[in-house]
């Protein structure tokens, strides 16, 4: 070799990763920019670092901080990167970065099509909080999606249900969820049923109704959509 590198050092200083990540990135709604930052994330890891600040990231990207920032939001947001605990010999507990969702995924025999549809529960959440999920709100998605197993389109009933009753609010929508769990429910069209006779009950309740808002958008998901 020249310029007195030799093979050992060339050898010493890479990285491997999967090439199905190079060749399928697109088909699981990941770009360039995507790909590059999860190659950071994982040589940070790879280098002792697990879990690097987006100034660290973004200091070897063309992105600048805040850009990374939501892009670090967008791949956990999609279940391609989550953020663990793990406790050292202290007990004193510290956060890491984990790209096993992303590698779990690139080799399963899940369709792209399902991650994408997981993602636009996110992107539907955002929109009605008007605003970015927290990282814990984040979290508590991926629970129901991932160890709850519960259907896409069941969480966002849940969601519209909680903007109809307004009380929109993590906590009301997990326990809009674990009660359907109770009652049996796994699809939509029974969620839509039950909730059909709640709201009749509810109507039939009320001598004096409230004033009320205009909820034509959410009572349509019980109508069928």
């Amino acid at each position: 070799m020249t310029k007195g590198i030799s093979f050992q050092q060339l050898l010493s200083n890479q990285i491997q990763i999967p090439a199905k990540l190079l060749t399928s990135y697109k088909s699981y709604g990941l770009d360039e920019k995507d790909v590059m930052l999860v190659l950071q994330i994982h040589r940070f890891i790879l280098n002792s670092n697990e879990f690097p600040t987006p100034n660290e990231l973004s200091s070897y990207l063309t992105i600048d901080e805040k850009e990374c920032s939501n892009l670090l939001r967008k791949l956990i947001q999609k279940g391609f990167l989550s953020i663990e605990q793990i406790e050292n010999g202290q007990h004193q507990l510290s956060e890491i970065y984990s790209l096993d969702p992303l590698w779990e995924m690139i080799f399963s025999l899940d369709k792209p099509e399902k991650k994408q549809e997981d993602g636009t529960i996110f992107i539907l959440f955002e929109q009605e909080f008007g605003r970015p999920l927290s990282p814990f709100e984040i979290e508590t998605v991926n629970v129901w999606l991932d160890e709850d197993k519960l259907a896409p389109s069941l969480i966002k009933a849940a969601l519209r249900e909680s903007v109809l009753m307004g009380k929109l609010n993590f906590k009301y929508i997990d326990r809009i969820l674990r009660e359907w769990k109770k009652k049996g429910i796994r699809s939509v069209e029974q969620a839509r049923e039950v909730s059909k006779a709640f709201h009749n009950k509810q109507t039939n309740n009320q001598s004096n109704p409230a004033k009320k808002r205009d909820t034509s958008f959410y009572y349509n998901w019980l109508e069928g959509e």
